[in-house]
């Protein structure tokens, strides 16, 4: 009985991993378009080293038309910005805005070969009046003598998979609305742009929901969101439910000497005063076990989140592209 299980929980392990493209080749912005003029939180996919070798410094260069950018700091590493001015200004909160962050560079960490994480920047995307596509270069450092770039900038009408170190792309939709920040969002605004339409319940802002397609044969999903206690207490997240599964499992994700693990979280996930809890790939996550059909793109997934103090609100997860897939592409 304790060998099926273990078995079938290392089949989840490796089912989810695949549907979130853990093992994606290059380096990848994990939200690949979003709509003009909207907040964009840039996630940034390091998955390993520099052959075999350790990543001990990531360097970011932003693209222009991605502005007012901020790094998220990450523990054990040092982050340093370097600020120029933009080609233009821009317009924001109604002020001119021509210069902020352009490059950034995490350093003084090591993240094994063998291990993926993510480096995260916050910005706005600026008002484009036709669909367009942002590169943001990548270059891993592994000490002082070895290196990944993934700088290769496909031009207009190329395949950014026949590079053999693509940079990272955005697929920028225009809006007709200048404000499409704080306004109303089309069907593009689930890929993208979740944090204008946060959905509160309580003290608790809940955004960025979405569940990712399913791989042929996979027997699980993984669900990703992210909660913001903007309260003076804790709350915290105790179910999950959907209808069309076995049941929705609150999991955390954890390497421990290079064995990946994943543990059901039976109390639920606490949610601390004032911070920011992000449901991801490869970290906490729903776990939506044995759903009755395959979870496809383009499909809604209704789901019943429970909070211990602020109670229970229905929350679409959107089913996104499985990650690392060529298929993210294309429809542009």
């Amino acid at each position: 009985m304790k060998n099926h299980q273990f078995f079938a929980s290392a089949i989840s392990v490796l089912a989810l991993c695949a549907s979130a493209g853990l093992a994606s080749a290059h380096s990848s912005l994990e939200q690949k378009e979003a709509k003009a003029g909207s907040f964009y939180k840039a996630v940034i996919r390091i998955p390993h080293g520099c052959d075999g070798k350790a990543t001990t410094a990531v360097k970011v260069d932003l693209p222009e038309g991605f502005i007012s950018a901020q790094p998220q700091p990450k523990a054990g590493w040092k982050v340093k910005t370097t600020k120029s001015d933009y080609a233009q200004a821009y317009k924001v909160h109604g002020k001119d805005v021509a210069s902020g962050v352009r490059r950034v560079v995490w350093s003084d960490g090591e993240l094994p070969s063998d291990y993926y994480d993510e480096f995260v920047v916050v910005g706005q995307l600026a008002s484009f009046d036709k669909n367009t596509v942002l590169s943001f270069p990548v270059t891993q450092s592994c000490g002082a003598d070895a290196s990944v770039a993934w700088t290769q900038i496909a031009q207009e009408g190329q395949d950014p998979h026949a590079l053999a170190h693509p940079a990272p792309q955005l697929h920028v939709v225009a809006s007709a609305d200048d404000h499409a920040d704080h306004g109303n969002h089309g069907s593009h605004g689930s890929h993208g742009d979740h944090a204008a339409a946060a959905i509160k319940v309580g003290e608790l802002a809940i955004s960025n929901p979405s569940v990712r397609a399913m791989v042929p044969g996979a027997k699980v999903a993984g669900g990703f969101l992210t909660i913001t206690n903007e309260g003076k207490e804790a709350d915290r997240l105790v179910s999950a439910s959907t209808g069309g599964v076995k049941r929705v499992e609150i999991h955390e994700m954890t390497m421990e000497k290079q064995v990946m693990k994943m543990r059901k979280l039976d109390n639920g996930l606490e949610l601390p005063a004032g911070e920011t809890v992000e449901l991801k790939s490869g970290g906490y996550h729903l776990m939506f076990i044995q759903p009755e059909h395959a979870y496809k793109e383009g499909e809604n997934i209704t789901v019943t989140l429970e909070f211990e103090k602020a109670g229970k609100v229905e929350v679409d997860f959107p089913v996104t592209a499985q990650s690392g897939k060529s298929g993210d592409h294309s429809h542009h």
